[in-house]
């Protein structure tokens, strides 16, 4: 079965689709990307399998179905004194994995991340570097709501963004 493709974009649509990926690559030259690979895995470190590579696709991929994701806040949730989420751990629709991303991001919320910082969950599902920006820069943020509580171990991201 060959893979569904998306129309390619053009005028406006190409332009904000390209500046999302440039805004990407710069996240990735400063590392971000990295340090919150590494954050997730340590916090879920024998709940999960960790995501062995920091390119965008493989993360986007160890992401995708939300499951690691509900995981992670369900730790910190934990950690906070708060009741955890509710997810599917076993994922076989698209529909089950935007719920649990869902999900996901009302813990967040719940756990102090600001809206702003939540992600849709198309962002995650399809699989597109420009709106997976979107995803890293909410678990970045979420791994600063971590710190300003002391959770263990530490997100080890920088503050200040490649420029």
């Amino acid at each position: 079965m060959s893979e569904k493709k998306r129309a390619l974009k053009t005028g406006i649509g190409y332009e904000v689709e390209k500046k999302m990926e440039d805004n990407y690559d710069r996240e990735e030259a400063a590392g971000t990307p990295t340090h919150v690979v590494n954050w997730v895995n340590a916090v879920t470190e024998g709940e999960h399998d960790k995501c062995a590579e920091c390119d965008w696709k493989s993360i986007c991929t160890h992401l995708r179905d939300g499951v690691v994701l509900c995981k992670l806040v369900n730790k910190l949730l934990k950690a906070d004194g708060k009741s955890p989420i509710t997810f599917q751990k076993k994922v076989m629709s698209p529909f089950v994995a935007m719920t649990n991303i869902e999900n996901f991001n009302k813990g967040a919320m719940t756990y102090g991340l600001a809206e702003e910082f939540t992600f849709q969950s198309g962002d995650l599902w399809e699989v597109r570097k420009g709106p997976f920006l979107n995803v890293i820069n909410g678990l970045h943020s979420l791994g600063f709501v971590a710190n300003q509580k002391n959770v263990q171990p530490t997100y080890k991201g920088e503050l200040k963004k490649g420029e």
